[in-house]
């Protein structure tokens, strides 16, 4: 079969892009906005419930993000995140919420193949490279830090 040359290849492009449906990215962006906007609001509100117990900033933070990772894992087990990701786009898997959307949704996909060889296996599928990297990074900002700071 012979391969395309870069006219070929031109006219194949354009051709697509008259063909595929306009994109609404300004609608998009609006979207995504004001749902991870509205995610972090409800962040806020506990935060603030949290803190009106009289307990510390820090602990106060820490069960914050416990609930909030808690809650997108529970309405990914209901299968109500993932409609809202459909919708919301970016806005759903910015905030924490979507970090526990991609640990959850994979292992429910797999738990037909087991605890071991599919939910444990598949969890960290997506969210696996996150936190290597994100480990990997604190490394090399701490070490920066402590070698600097000298």
């Amino acid at each position: 079969m012979p391969r395309a040359n870069t006219r070929e290849k031109e006219a194949y492009r354009k051709l697509s892009i008259k063909a595929s449906p306009p994109r609404p990215i300004l609608r998009n962006a609006v979207v995504a906005f004001l749902v991870g906007g509205a995610i972090c609001l409800v962040g806020q509100i506990i935060l603030s419930w949290i803190s009106s117990t009289g307990i510390g900033r820090v602990q106060a933070l820490s069960r914050t993000q416990t609930i909030m990772v808690f809650l997108g894992a529970f309405f990914t087990g209901l299968g109500l995140y993932d409609r809202l990701g459909a919708f919301a786009g970016m806005g759903a898997a910015i905030p924490i919420t979507g970090f526990a959307n991609s640990i959850v949704s994979p292992a429910m996909e797999f738990k037909r193949e087991g605890f071991i060889l599919g939910v444990s296996a598949r969890m960290f599928q997506v969210a696996g490279p996150v936190i290597v990297y994100s480990f990997v990074a604190s490394l090399a900002v701490s070490s920066a830090v402590l070698i600097l700071a000298r």
